[in-house]
């Protein structure tokens, strides 16, 4: 990544273009996931259930008196999993382009992994293997009281 801004002086996406959707599908999704996450929509959806359950015997407990509250309930997760799904990709896309950030500008620090997340299973495995003989060779350096706090080259490790 040479830039953070593409030719047309936006924000580079760090993730699938289209994970993140549309802006107003993007503010519709924030504004409501800020909105559920309020305590008192949690007391409106409490006390939701609270009365459709206290009216069970005005209904004589009847199948459409359930079905009310399966359908009501259902539709709502149905379209929350949406609502979540966009908060979410925005987050992660978020949190990426920090840490390539933090990546990038750590002097030291392995460039290669700037975009781990677009490599195949194969591939971070083998990037695993790397970082998991680094971590086993800082711990032996513990146990024979050395530091383990130097930047060791990826290569020495693979030999």
């Amino acid at each position: 990544m040479s830039s953070l801004l593409d030719s047309t002086g936006s924000a580079i996406r760090d993730i699938e273009p289209g994970a993140v959707s549309s802006l107003r599908f993007g503010s519709l999704a924030r504004g409501i996931s800020t909105l559920v996450g309020r305590p008192a929509a949690f007391a409106v959806a409490l006390a939701a259930v609270l009365l459709w359950g206290a009216s069970g015997p005005l209904f004589h407990f009847s199948d459409t008196w359930q079905l009310v509250i399966n359908t009501s309930t259902t539709i709502i997760t149905f379209l929350m999993v949406f609502v979540i799904q966009n908060t979410q990709n925005r987050d992660t896309a978020a949190i990426q382009i920090k840490l390539d950030e933090l990546i990038r500008a750590t002097q030291g620090a392995h460039n290669a992994i700037l975009d781990l997340e677009q490599l195949d299973e194969e591939q971070l495995a083998a990037y695993l293997k790397r970082y998991e003989a680094l971590a086993a060779a800082a711990r032996e350096r513990l146990l024979s009281g050395k530091l383990d706090t130097d930047a060791p080259d990826l290569k020495t490790l693979t030999k």
